[in-house]
């Protein structure tokens, strides 16, 4: 039997950025349309006018919701007023108004499973604050609405090159004092488990950062790698989990040395996303870890400043819609696996027989 195409969940972001130059021109691609099913939660009338506004041919359909997506075709789920006014290259309140209402809703359909997994276009933090949405990001947001009380980690990637963050969106003031021994254990433990479960790791290799210069130097240059950082990693790796550090980010990255990991633990936000967005920044995809859903962004942000003129590159966006196809795919096969494990063999010890013994009595 023919497996049933994914259907991925797009938010349409900010509609004053780049979010549906993004979407229009990844899809414009019909080999797309052979990987998955789209539906975009935003607005048709606003999809029309990028669409013009930049000359793009993608064609698409407006549909009720994701239960009745077209295969074959761009579709779109209205969560809008049909009087949004786009303004390009301007944060504005409406725009974040439009952004939430496109995230709720995508939100409820995936915990209908209407769709399988979800690429949010990106947003401004700031427009898009309301009663229901005070938090730093999409992560936040997400974890807290569908991630059944499990814990996000976000991952940057490109292909093997993978950036996880103990520390996130938070002031560069408060990083020491949040820091702690345990934070660390739980951040590396979902990074471990998202290695295996999501992209096929048996015995994952993960690079811990430290958090000062040259490795706090002994103690000279801060205390956090000896009370907190190097505790941690001895603790952890004696339950199996394949750690190692902490590395000076600056040579680290500089000698090349992430290319021998299969994941890199930075302490905070730029540490790990500044050298990271330098190597990779085109096709880099922001994956949330840890939770049940299956979340994908591009790497970049709104991108006002070229917001309308038609030369933002598609290509982060379109990476970030095959990461999340590929995570479902991986996560389906790791359970069809975990469903019907193997029955257990074994020789049992002093045995003249020479016969494979199995746990299970033959009848």
């Amino acid at each position: 039997m023919e497996e049933r195409k994914i259907k991925v969940g797009i938010t349409h972001g900010d509609i004053n950025g780049v979010g549906y130059e993004v979407i229009l021109k990844a899809f414009s691609d019909p080999v797309m349309f052979d990987l998955c099913t789209p539906v975009v939660y935003g607005s048709p009338k606003v999809a029309a006018y990028h669409r013009k506004a930049m000359e793009l041919t993608t064609n698409f359909s407006i549909v009720p919701s994701a239960a009745e997506a077209q295969d074959g075709r761009l579709n779109i789920v209205n969560c809008v007023d049909e009087e949004l006014k786009v303004e390009l290259s301007k944060p504005t309140l409406e725009g974040g108004k439009a952004a939430l209402a496109a995230l709720e809703k995508a939100l409820a359909e995936y915990r209908e499973g209407a769709v399988d997994v979800l690429v949010t276009a990106p947003i401004n933090k700031h427009t898009i604050q309301s009663d229901t949405f005070h938090f730093p990001g999409h992560t936040e947001y997400i974890e807290q609405r569908v991630g059944e009380g499990q814990k996000a980690l976000m991952i940057l990637l490109k292909g093997d090159f993978r950036v996880a963050l103990v520390t996130g969106h938070i002031p560069v003031s408060a990083i020491s004092q949040t820091l702690t021994k345990e934070l660390i254990q739980e951040k590396l433990a979902i990074f471990h488990r998202s290695l295996k479960q999501d992209f096929g790791i048996d015995s994952p290799r993960i690079a811990v950062f430290s958090l000062n210069p040259h490795a706090g130097d002994g103690g000279l240059i801060g205390r956090e790698e000896q009370e907190i950082i190097i505790p941690a990693l001895k603790e952890i790796s004696a339950k199996g989990i394949l750690c190692f550090g902490p590395y000076p980010a600056d040579g680290f990255m500089g000698s090349g040395n992430y290319t021998h990991f299969d994941g890199i633990l930075a302490m905070y936000h730029d540490q790990g996303l500044a050298p990271f967005k330098a190597l990779a920044m085109d096709e880099g995809v922001n994956y949330t870890a840890g939770l049940p859903i299956v979340r994908t962004s591009p790497a970049h942000g709104t991108a006002y400043d070229i917001a309308g003129k038609g030369i933002a590159s598609e290509d982060s966006f379109r990476q970030a819609v095959y990461v999340a196809i590929d995570v479902c795919r991986q996560r389906r096969t790791e359970r069809e696996i975990s469903a019907r494990p193997l029955r257990k063999q074994y020789y049992e010890k002093r045995d003249d027989s020479d016969k494979l013994k199995l746990d299970s009595v033959e009848e």
